[in-house]
């Protein structure tokens, strides 16, 4: 690959506003078969965008540990699996924006998913990206609330996934 600019390489660590009052008490696997990306940093000579889909992943298993929602969480074969497919879309509208969606599916391990559930959050940043920060906070927040949206739909379900 080519490179005609610096790469921003993202990292997040989303942390959750509190601890969930659903326990589901079954071990969970996350899946994070892709990150899609698009936008303005596929351009020449735009800053590039690395954010890898393992990053992801291990933000999503880090956030859904600390909220405590299931009796255990990695991204090894469990009871449940929680499958998430991502799309990060990022525009220059003036400022840039940032819209991250996951499709996800939650079920029985080896078995159809149970439901699926649609998050799609968008933020803005700045309107220039000189350093890794002025993608990686937006995209951050971004991941912060889609994560927030994604475990209280789950938590909300909770019943739906009992032993």
């Amino acid at each position: 690959m080519l490179s005609w600019g610096c790469v921003h390489r993202i990292h997040v660590t989303p942390t959750p506003p509190a601890v969930s009052s659903d326990l589901i008490t079954q071990s969970l696997q996350v899946l994070v078969p892709s990150l899609a990306l698009e936008g303005a940093d596929h351009r020449q000579g735009i800053t590039l965008l690395d954010w890898p889909a393992q990053d992801l992943r291990s933000a999503v298993i880090d956030y859904i540990q600390s909220r405590q929602t299931f009796a255990s969480v990695s991204d090894r074969p469990a009871d449940v699996t929680l499958t998430v497919k991502a799309w990060l879309a990022m525009r220059s509208h003036g400022n840039y924006h940032y819209r991250l969606r996951l499709e996800s599916t939650l079920g029985p391990s080896g078995k159809p998913a149970i439901k699926s559930y649609l998050v799609d959050k968008e933020t803005e940043g700045s309107s220039v990206r000189w350093i890794t920060a002025s993608d990686r906070s937006p995209i951050a927040g971004a991941v912060q609330a889609a994560l927030d949206d994604l475990l209280t739909q789950i938590e909300a379900d909770h019943l739906l996934y009992r032993k």
